[in-house]
């Protein structure tokens, strides 16, 4: 909105020049999410309380966490609005990929947010059905992933890191595989929402990984210098991260051990479904499961443990996702939630090298 309403006006006053630049408006998009969360946060946690919105610990959980019960949760609102709001400010509403992301990221929080109220404002303890999540997150994923498809300027190739010249054509697979690439992120994101700051951080992080991997899938010159997919418009991706970095930091200065709020499913949904999208349109679909390996482990640490205990009659750990093991261990959440951060930024690094090596 600030773009469209102060760029034309550069021909008169130069200073609205700086509004043409990505890194200018990725960074004051951040900045203000982070404004936006210290402004209106604490006003949500109050509303929260007022509505009664407050997490229920199970009572088959690490009993460290039975302190927890009655912390506001449904904190994924202050996220939504701190990542949505400065979109529309900062970015160029004439790019589809950014209406694609934002109709991913609010979708996804739709579904969250009435899982979380049936939840916890109803009383209901099963909100929505694991079928229901499922199909919904689903239906918006395969939305978007049939858009994409339709999308003569958009290629259905598949990259891989490493091998510059290894990128089979999906074709028709592409919808399927780009739907469960955007819903694996997502519930995968969910299941790591388990400590206090545990999730957001790494999304956080993962969010600025993101923001250079959009940059430069956006810039003719620097996608060919580095031989990694072109894909025209996808530049204009680094403002919606940048809102979502400035978003996350802002959440975590009130999710940081001891959690003053909770995110919910309203807020780990949309941030999930946010990575899975932004990987698609960058096509960098196969890095995510190196930039999101905690959420990758997490998510596997559950499948895991179903399958051996359903099909072994044992459990391989204590209790899963896999952070909930490491607690009843007794490692301290702190130092659980701290790790998980130091892994997720080696994993970045990684993922970021992978550029020059091709």
């Amino acid at each position: 909105m600030l773009y469209h309403l102060l760029y034309p006006l550069a021909g008169n006053i130069k200073l609205f020049n700086v509004f043409k630049y990505l890194t200018f408006r990725s960074i004051y998009a951040m900045i203000t999410a982070l404004v936006l969360c210290f402004i209106i946060g604490p006003w949500v946690i109050r509303k929260l309380e007022a509505l009664q919105a407050r997490q229920v610990i199970r009572t088959d959980g690490p009993e460290s966490h039975l302190k927890k019960q009655g912390t506001p949760t449904m904190g994924g609102v202050l996220i939504l609005g701190a990542i949505v709001i400065p979109t529309l400010l900062w970015a160029d509403l004439t790019n589809s990929y950014i209406w694609l992301t934002l109709f991913v990221v609010v979708g996804f929080g739709i579904i969250g947010f009435v899982d979380d109220y049936k939840k916890v404002v109803e009383k209901n303890p099963k909100g929505l059905s694991p079928r229901q999540k499922m199909f919904w997150t689903f239906f918006v994923a395969g939305g978007v992933a049939l858009y994409l498809f339709l999308d003569p300027n958009f290629s259905e190739e598949l990259f891989f890191p490493f091998f510059k010249r290894l990128h089979p054509d999906l074709w028709v697979m592409f919808i399927p595989f780009a739907a469960l690439v955007i819903v694996g992120a997502s519930h995968a994101v969910n299941l790591t929402d388990g400590l206090d700051g545990l999730a957001i951080g790494p999304v956080t992080i993962n969010a600025a990984t993101y923001l250079l991997f959009s940059y430069i899938a956006g810039n003719a010159k620097l996608s060919a210098y580095l031989q990694i997919p072109y894909v025209p418009g996808t530049g204009e991706l680094a403002v919606f991260c940048g809102a979502m970095v400035g978003a996350g930091i802002g959440f975590l200065w009130y999710n940081s051990y001891p959690a003053e709020v909770f995110m919910g499913d309203v807020g780990s949904l949309s941030l999930g479904g946010a990575l899975g999208i932004l990987a698609v349109l960058t096509k960098q679909e196969i890095l995510l499961v190196i930039v999101g390996g905690v959420f990758v482990i997490e998510a596997l640490s559950v499948i895991f443990q179903v399958g051996s205990y359903k099909y072994r009659g044992k459990r391989i750990f204590r209790m899963a996702p896999i952070h909930h093991h490491f607690e009843l261990k007794g490692v301290a959440e702190p130092k659980i939630i701290v790790r998980f951060w130091i892994i997720t930024l080696i994993l970045a690094l990684v993922a970021i090298s992978t550029l020059k090596l091709r």
